[in-house]
C-alpha cells in the first residue's frame, strides 16, 4: 500500500479529529459543568459558518470575517443561555432535550430566512490556497494544515486554562459542587454564561473553519453532531482530555476506514462484494469502536477523571 497515501489519509484523519475536538470540547464542558444536554450545539457550529461567510463577503476579508463570525457566535451563545437555557438547569434531561431540539428547528429556519435554503460557499483567500511539500512527493493542502495547527493550539490553550488558571479552578469546582462554589461568593450564573459562551465559540470556530471545505447550509450542524456525541462517549463525559483523545481516535478510524477498508476487503472477498460491503462497514466503524469502548470501560477512556 502506498506510504504517501497512508500519510495523507492520516493527516486527513487528524484534521477531522481536531475539528471534532473543537465541537466536543465545548459540548463536554457544558454537560460536565452545567449538567445540560444541549442538542443545539450543532446549530452554533452552523451559526459560526454562516456568520463568518457573511462577514467575509461583506468586508472582503476572510480573516476579518472569521474574527467577526467567531465573536458573533460567542454573543449568540451567551444570549441563548440567558434567554432560553438558564431555566433548564434544574429540570430533568428530557426537558433539556426537548427544549434544545426546539432551538435546532429555530436556528435552521432562522438561517433559511436570512440566507435562503440554498447552500452558500466560503472562498479562501489566495494566501491560504496551494499545497505544502512535507516530504519528497508528499504535498498537503495549506488550509488543512492550518486547521490542524489551530485545533492543536486551541487544545493546548484549553488545557492550560482549565488546569492552570483561577478561571479553570472555578470551572472544575463548579463541575464538582456548584452549591459550594455559590456559597463561597462566586456568581455561578455568570460562570455558566461564560462557559456556555466559550462552548459556543469553540463550535463556531469549527463551523467557520469548515466553511471553505463544505457547503454552508441549513441543517449542517446535525450532520456532525452525531459524530461529536460518539467522541464524547468514547473519551468520557466531562473530560477535555477525553474529548481530545476521542476526537483524534474517531477522526483516524473514520478516515482510514473509508479510505482503506474497501480495498483491503477486496483482497479477501470478491471485488463486487467489497464494493457493496466496504462503504457500509466503513461508516459503521466508529459506532463499533464506541460499543467496544463501552463494553470494557463504560465511563469512557477518561470518564470520572479531572477535566
Amino acid at each position: 500500500m502506498n506510504a504517501i497515501l497512508i500519510i495523507e489519509q492520516a493527516l486527513n484523519g487528524l484534521q477531522l479529529g481536531v475539528m471534532l475536538f473543537l465541537m466536543a470540547a465545548g459540548l463536554t464542558l457544558v454537560f460536565g459543568i452545567m449538567n445540560l444536554v444541549n442538542l443545539a450545539h450543532g446549530s452554533l457550529y452552523m451559526v459560526g459558518a454562516y456568520l463568518a461567510t457573511y462577514f467575509a463577503q461583506l468586508t472582503g476579508s476572510y480573516l476579518l470575517g472569521a474574527l467577526l463570525g467567531l465573536g458573533g457566535t460567542l454573543v449568540v451563545g451567551m444570549v441563548v443561555e440567558l434567554i432560553a437555557l438558564r431555566t433548564l438547569y434544574e429540570r430533568d434531561h428530557l426537558d433539556q432535550v426537548l427544549a434544545t431540539f426546539g432551538l435546532i428547528l429555530f436556528f435552521n429556519e432562522l438561517v433559511a430566512i436570512l440566507w435562503g435554503r440554498n447552500a452558500i460557499y466560503s472562498n479562501l483567500p489566495e494566501y491560504l490556497t496551494g499545497h505544502v511539500e512535507l516530504a519528497a512527493n508528499l504535498f498537503y493542502p495549506l488550509y488543512r494544515l492550518l486547521i490542524i495547527g489551530i485545533g492543536l493550539l486551541v487544545a493546548a490553550l484549553l488545557w492550560y486554562i482549565v488546569t492552570q488558571t483561577r478561571i479553570g479552578m472555578l470551572v472544575r469546582a463548579g463541575a464538582s459542587n456548584r452549591t459550594m462554589v455559590a456559597a463561597l461568593g462566586i456568581n455561578i450564573r455568570l460562570l455558566y454564561t461564560l462557559v456556555f459562551g466559550l462552548g459556543a465559540a469553540l463550535a463556531g470556530l469549527a463551523g467557520l473553519l469548515s466553511g471553505p471545505l463544505f457547503a454552508v447550509q441549513s441543517g449542517m450542524g446535525e450532520q456532525i453532531l452525531i459524530q461529536v456525541f460518539v467522541v464524547i462517549v468514547i473519551g468520557g463525559i466531562g473530560s477535555v482530555r477525553g474529548a481530545f483523545a476521542g476526537a483524534v481516535i474517531v477522526g483516524m478510524v473514520d478516515t482510514l476506514g473509508r479510505a482503506f477498508l474497501k480495498p483491503t476487503l477486496a483482497t479477501i472477498i470478491s471485488p463486487a462484494a467489497a464494493d457493496s460491503a466496504g462503504p457500509a462497514l466503513a461508516s459503521m466503524l466508529i459506532y463499533l469502536l464506541m460499543a467496544a469502548v463501552l463494553a470494557f470501560r463504560p465511563q469512557g477512556l477518561f470518564g470520572g477523571r479531572s477535566p
